[in-house]
């Protein structure tokens, strides 16, 4: 069992910065493949960023790559976002997520994580 609570989010304005942070209970956060989601108001949940249990392979979705980095210290059992030049189309609630792998590779679909934070919301306005 693994439980997730997320931090970080809050107001700001198009441009800005935030670094979410998604902390992890449980000894064998390294043994999970964690990644990020995100929901709009009226849109469906969407697969934003993924690292892999080592943190050496990432991937992410178009519309945030070279904005967004994910990252993880497994020393920490923290997951981190770092957003950069945000806009108004980023403002959702973001969710981590866990999956215990095998492997060392990404998870990008999120019917294949099996631990969800609470959330915790961006907004992106002037």
């Amino acid at each position: 069992q693994v439980q997730l609570v997320e931090s970080g989010g809050g107001l700001v304005q198009p441009g800005d910065s935030l670094r979410l942070s998604c902390a992890a209970s449980g000894r064998t956060f390294s043994s999970y493949a964690m990644g990020w989601f995100r929901q709009a108001p009226g849109k469906e949940r969407e697969f934003v960023a993924a690292i892999s249990r080592s943190g050496g392979s990432t991937h992410y979705v178009d519309s945030v790559k070279g904005r967004f980095t994910i990252s993880r210290d497994n020393a920490k059992n923290t997951v981190y976002l770092q957003m950069n030049s945000l806009n108004p189309e980023d403002t959702a609630v973001y969710y981590c997520a866990a999956r215990w792998l095998f492997q060392d590779n990404v998870v990008v679909t999120g019917g294949d994580y099996s631990y969800w934070g609470q959330g915790t919301q961006v907004t992106v306005s002037s």
